[in-house]
């Protein structure tokens, strides 16, 4: 399940509620606890809580005790140009230097 598949089921309006941690995504929908998705103060549903239960009052042992409904999945990687843009505009400069320093020569 991906993040948006995730997102989708945050235990409103009728859907599941299920939450991620550690790459594993456990159903907390029977849970009185996670009252529409919720768990009180600021925790919602159709998250990735891995980074939350670090700093959390209770043990990952009480998560692992829901349902696993599946995996997280990585999401694909949208190509940039970072550094490489920076490396082509660099090469293009250092060549039009050149260029006017050889002219200049001639």
């Amino acid at each position: 399940m991906t993040l948006a598949e995730l997102a989708q089921n945050n235990g409103q309006n009728g859907r599941p509620a299920y939450v991620a941690v550690n790459g594993t995504i456990y159903d907390v929908t029977e849970s009185p606890r996670w009252q529409n998705g919720q768990h009180p103060p600021d925790h919602q549903a159709g998250m990735d809580l891995t980074e939350e239960l670090a700093s959390a009052p209770h043990v990952r042992a009480v998560v692992e005790r829901f349902p696993v409904v599946g995996t997280l999945e990585a999401e694909a990687s949208t190509p940039t140009t970072g550094g490489s843009g920076k490396i082509t505009v660099g090469i293009i400069i250092a060549a039009v230097v050149l260029a006017i320093v050889v002219f200049l020569l001639l």
